[in-house]
């Protein structure tokens, strides 16, 4: 069985995304966090899936749009026996900034 493992800059980013959703929508924001688990699960399935990345100290980390709702990017690297999820941005964002700061993860 493939795993995800969950940085906790990418657990954050789900809770302020799911919360700003909800503002809005509630109903959006349960579907984005099941939708956001899909695709983590289809990624660890398929972790070369998505586009490779070139950020500095960040190797091997690729992206993928959550497909219900593609104005969100999942980052991550694959593992040996699936993915490592760094961060759900928004695209918009500046990503280059958000991915290449020094910050624990």
């Amino acid at each position: 069985m493939s795993r995800v493992l969950r940085k906790p800059a990418s657990l954050r980013d789900l809770v302020v995304l799911g919360r700003y959703i909800a503002t809005e929508n509630p109903d959006a924001a349960e579907r984005f966090l099941a939708a956001a688990q899909q695709t983590y699960e289809l990624l660890a399935g398929h972790p070369r899936l998505g586009r490779e990345r070139h950020f500095q100290r960040r190797p091997g980390l690729r992206s993928f749009r959550i497909p219900e709702f593609r104005d969100y990017i999942v980052f991550y690297r694959p593992i040996r026996d699936g993915v490592e999820i760094f961060r759900v941005l928004h695209g918009v964002r500046d990503l280059r900034r958000l991915l290449t700061r020094r910050r624990k993860y």
